[in-house]
């Protein structure tokens, strides 16, 4: 059935209210959606009234991740390219679980994996997948991990469980991301077993500080802290394989900086849906060794045929599987590798220049603004409070708060490829109108 006009319209009026429209809603758009039906009605709703629904009282109400002035929280907007592939994938509905499932999705995926491998210098020979988000991307090398752990001593834990296993040190900073600690509480692995090593002023791990390992273990450096962009060094790969652990890189965003070499690592986990700028949702996972991702991923059933190689469905937690990796293509293609970095060091750019103006107006900048992280502060938590507060209200730009080494902060996080110089302009005014007087 071909696309209804009214859909067309209304992306057409989403697309070019962008610049013009608050980036999140007022609170009269967002009580219109208590006059949605709040129970299931008995007849059939034809589907120009639902799409006159969608466009006039929920498209209103949605915030403006896709603005070049949303600064909220590591969210990239849609590359054109990447939200016209996204709406065809919708369209073929493909599941790209198996490759005799859908031949096209899966051939993408495995051109866009190993496209983004050579990006990120993560080796070709590692095996990658799509998945939901780094939370299941963190997940996924971390299951690799205690496979290949568990199993160096002689226990499996896919077979048998985590009743009896015997232990394995996990090492992370004491800045990491809480996913990677839902990660490992879904791995039965615990959230308080960890050893957390003392970080430096910027949130990465202090070298010196790194426990001396005398078995293997787990290590998750981080490459990108979410508060200052910081990352942890690549040489403590080094160190921790002179105990032979498993070194995993929670890298959701900061991985794709050019500064992060972690070429000697297990596994890896990023997010498509931050700098890659691909929709919603899109996470990305590599392991070194093939054996050790199926061996914790891989499942078998009489009526699962596979074409040869090695199966999307088992190198994922998914079975069933959303075509991702016809975004992430498509997103690839538009920009190619200078493009990629173009947009990398422009998100960059602006937020020194945020960190820049800011500063020349009395505005504590809190961290080194090396990545696409900004720490702001005023001189009290309350007023950093009210500013924050003043900003959301205001609506040219939208920011989030965080609390950093003790202290209430403005958090800017530049990651859209949409954002201008002039969008940063507009906000930064607005950041400053917005201060507090008192």
């Amino acid at each position: 059935m071909p696309l209804h006009p009214r859909l067309l319209a209304a992306i057409d009026t989403y697309e070019r209210d962008r610049d013009t429209r608050r980036v999140f809603p007022t609170p009269d758009t967002l009580h219109q959606l208590n006059a949605l039906p709040q129970h299931l009605p008995t007849n059939p709703t034809d589907l120009t009234t639902i799409l006159d629904t969608l466009a006039t009282t929920i498209a209103p109400a949605t915030v403006l991740t896709t603005s070049g002035r949303y600064f909220g929280f590591v969210t990239g907007g849609s590359l054109p390219a990447a939200t016209a592939a996204n709406i065809l994938a919708t369209t073929w509905d493909q599941n790209a679980a198996l490759s005799l499932m859908s031949p096209a999705a899966t051939h993408l995926e495995t051109i866009a994996l190993n496209w983004i491998a050579q990006l990120l210098h993560i080796p070709t020979t590692a095996v990658g997948t799509f998945v939901t988000g780094a939370t299941m991307a963190n997940f996924t090398g971390m299951a690799a991990a205690r496979h290949k752990l568990l199993n160096d001593k002689g226990y499996d834990a896919e077979l048998d469980g985590l009743f009896n296993a015997p232990a394995f040190p996990v090492i992370v900073g004491d800045e990491v991301h809480a996913t990677v600690y839902k990660a490992l509480s879904m791995l039965g692995l615990g959230r308080n077993r960890v050893i957390k090593v003392p970080t430096n002023s910027q949130g990465a791990m202090d070298p010196a500080q790194f426990p001396t390992l005398n078995e293997p273990a787990l290590v998750c450096l981080q490459a990108g802290n979410v508060n200052t962009g910081a990352l942890d060094s690549p040489q403590l790969i080094d160190v921790a394989k002179q105990s032979n652990s498993w070194v995993h890189v929670d890298g959701a965003f900061g991985l794709w900086s050019p500064q992060a070499k972690y070429t000697h690592a297990d596994s890896w986990a990023t997010d498509g849906h931050k700098w890659l700028n691909v929709p919603y949702d899109s996470g990305i996972a590599y392991v070194k060794n093939a054996a050790d991702l199926t061996g914790a991923l891989a499942v078998t059933a009489s009526y699962l045929n596979s074409a040869g190689a090695i199966e999307p469905m088992q190198k994922s937690p998914d079975s069933s599987r959303r075509a991702r990796g016809i975004d992430a293509w498509a997103a690839l293609l538009s920009l190619g590798a200078q493009g990629v970095r173009e947009m990398i060091e422009t998100c960059c750019h602006h937020a020194r220049a945020f960190a820049t103006e800011l500063n020349k107006n009395g505005v504590h900048i809190l961290n080194e603004v090396n990545l696409n992280q900004v720490l702001a502060a005023l001189d009290t938590d309350d007023k950093t409070t009210q500013w924050i507060e003043a900003i959301q209200q205001e609506g040219t730009c939208w920011t989030g708060s965080t609390i950093w080494r003790g202290r209430k902060a403005m958090r800017i996080s530049v990651s859209s490829h949409a954002t201008t110089q002039k969008d940063v302009e507009r906000s930064i005014a607005s950041m400053l109108r917005s201060i507090p007087s008192s």
